[in-house]
């Protein structure tokens, strides 16, 4: 057995474990979910560089606090971050087809009162990426790009793809093309993570730490400019592998 199907193997069987222990009790749910939220928005939010500390984006979500010496694109990154991951959970159970509309959504969510004037918009400028050989399609590029990115998703589904194989590409597609002028990453995360809960799995926490970020940017780079989406796609299905240990963990201690 190869090690894409091993792994994949291993994420059937630890999805339906967690399927086991469902009925899960509401109250020690939600306390699990609010906890990996803030663990996922801060993240999420440090990969990119916002400075908030785990301590300080609970405090900020769940309090309402304002943190001394942070600013307040910083705020509102942690604020409109923990509400785009309310707003897929209901999409997750919901029947909305996942659309075009649905990522301008998310995006616009993400960058609301930080830029409105680009919020849940695509950029009409070029843009290079900092430290990155893939240069993105130009402006005029991006509309037919993301059409013939949710053909190619859709085919996916209808060829029986593994769903954690399918969010992978969601998310390395959708930076690849780079559609916005800001919050691609967050974006595509939170794409990626609305496929896997609408498919029973749970959310994947790529980290900020300089040892995870080299190697989630290596992944992206190896497939978008050496055309290998392979090290991204076996990293996520070893980060939704930990997602479900941690949680199946959570739930039986």
């Amino acid at each position: 057995m190869s090690e894409n199907n091993t792994l994949l193997a291993k994420l059937d069987a630890m999805k339906s474990r967690l399927g086991s222990l469902r009925p899960l009790p509401k109250e020690a749910l939600d306390k699990i979910r609010e906890a990996l939220d803030i663990e996922y928005t801060y993240e999420s939010n440090r990969i990119e560089g916002n400075t908030l500390t785990l301590q300080e984006t609970a405090l900020v979500v769940e309090e309402g606090l304002t943190i001394s010496g942070k600013s307040m694109r910083e705020h509102l990154e942690a604020i409109n971050h923990q509400e785009a991951i309310a707003f897929i959970k209901e999409l997750a159970q919901s029947e909305e087809p996942l659309t075009e509309r649905v990522i301008l959504q998310i995006h616009a969510l993400i960058l609301r009162g930080i830029d409105r004037e680009n919020a849940g918009r695509y950029r009409t400028v070029p843009i290079l990426i900092s430290g990155s050989r893939h240069v993105p399609p130009q402006p005029y590029l991006i509309e037919k790009q993301m059409e013939d990115f949710l053909i190619r998703f859709r085919e996916m589904e209808t060829q029986g793809v593994h769903p954690v194989n399918i969010a992978a590409y969601l998310h390395d597609e959708l930076v690849r093309i780079h559609p916005f002028i800001d919050g691609n990453g967050r974006t595509s995360r939170l794409l990626m993570n609305l496929y896997l809960l609408r498919h029973g799995y749970v959310f994947i926490v790529l980290k900020g730490d300089a040892e995870s970020k080299l190697t989630y940017y290596q992944a992206l780079e190896a497939s978008h400019v050496d055309k290998n989406p392979i090290p991204f796609r076996q990293l996520v299905e070893e980060k939704e592998i930990e997602a479900l240990q941690t949680y199946i963990k959570l739930i039986e201690g």
